[in-house]
């Protein structure tokens, strides 16, 4: 008889989404033992190989003294980067072919609101004013998309498949058919000069906290937008309000914040030209995932091989 191995679950998440994400994880994985870790005892938390987490808190991590590597079902890790660089597990993030899908749909979604001028027209029905804005072609609508991952490939394609005019900016040279592709801190400006619409898909790493400044948004062009969608310390919300305040540019959609949720005394909420977003972009789909932590579970459990982890140094 095998006996079943032990996971520890952490998640500052509800009591009924934990319900949900075990529920599916013992469908996926009836082989393992799937428990909160407030429910191990001490001599389960020593066995401990595998932790599969959401949002933990970092400090409960340290009860497994024997963990090898840590699960996330998100695809965001900045935060368990930052606190364990000097960690000995492996962290392990989602990657899931059809967060990707999600968030490509999102992204098409914002950029055919603003390139439609829905923004203009949300505002002229307030004031109750009947004036048409001359339609543009997308080949007329430049995009630039900051990161080129995995995310960032699939809303690069989105946008190419409906029309728009593509261009992408990566820490490192990236190469994408039909798509000029920038890199380094001078690339990065390049790419400012010639877009409408920015998109930033970037994770967050000590080389991209206030990437997006005010001498980024002074590249610009008089009227761009920017669309937030990966983590809220990139941008410099000073220098945001600043640029925006100044007309210099015209809208700013903030899906994601450097503390979540957004205190309900910011004053980004007030802003008439920022759009707030409860981090909504690209949800995580719970049985897409589990699926995905099943396999790399399965898969460790026969070969002894960690599925890609994240590089502690580069912070992804």
């Amino acid at each position: 008889m095998t006996v079943k191995k032990i996971i520890a679950f952490i998640g500052q998440i509800s009591i009924a989404e934990q319900c949900l994400w075990l529920e599916q994880l013992h469908t996926q994985l009836p082989n393992e033992v799937i428990k909160p870790i407030n429910e191990l005892s001490t001599p389960q938390l020593q066995q401990c190989e595998v932790a599969i987490v959401a949002n933990p808190e970092p400090q409960q991590l340290s009860l497994l003294p024997n963990l090898i590597w840590v699960q996330s079902l998100w695809a965001g890790v900045d935060a368990l980067v930052t606190h364990f660089k000097q960690a000995k597990f492996k962290l392990v993030r989602l990657i899931d072919p059809r967060l990707a899908e999600t968030m490509a749909e999102a992204v098409l979604t914002w950029v055919l609101y603003f390139h439609r001028d829905l923004h203009l027209y949300a505002t002229q029905q307030k004031n109750k004013q009947w004036f048409q804005h001359p339609y543009r072609l997308p080949s007329e609508c430049s995009v630039g998309i900051l990161g080129l991952g995995e995310l960032g490939r699939k809303s690069v394609s989105r946008l190419l498949s409906n029309g728009f005019k593509v261009s992408g900016w990566s820490r490192s040279k990236k190469s994408i058919p039909e798509v000029k592709c920038y890199s380094g801190e001078q690339g990065l400006y390049k790419l400012a000069q010639q877009c409408q619409i920015i998109i930033c898909l970037l994770p967050l790493t000590d080389n991209t906290r206030h990437l997006i400044n005010d001498r980024f948004m002074k590249q610009l062009k008089q009227g761009s937008i920017i669309i937030n969608f990966a983590r809220g310390g990139i941008i410099n919300n000073a220098d945001l309000l600043a640029n925006l305040d100044s007309n210099h540019l015209a809208h700013a959609v903030l899906d994601v914040f450097e503390k979540e949720p957004l205190s309900m005394n910011s004053h980004l909420w007030q802003q008439p030209n920022i759009t707030v977003l409860p981090h909504i972009s690209a949800p995580t789909h719970c049985l897409s995932a589990c699926e995905i932590v099943a396999k790399n579970i399965k898969s460790y459990r026969q070969t002894g091989e960690i599925p890609k982890f994240v590089d502690f140094a580069r912070g992804y």
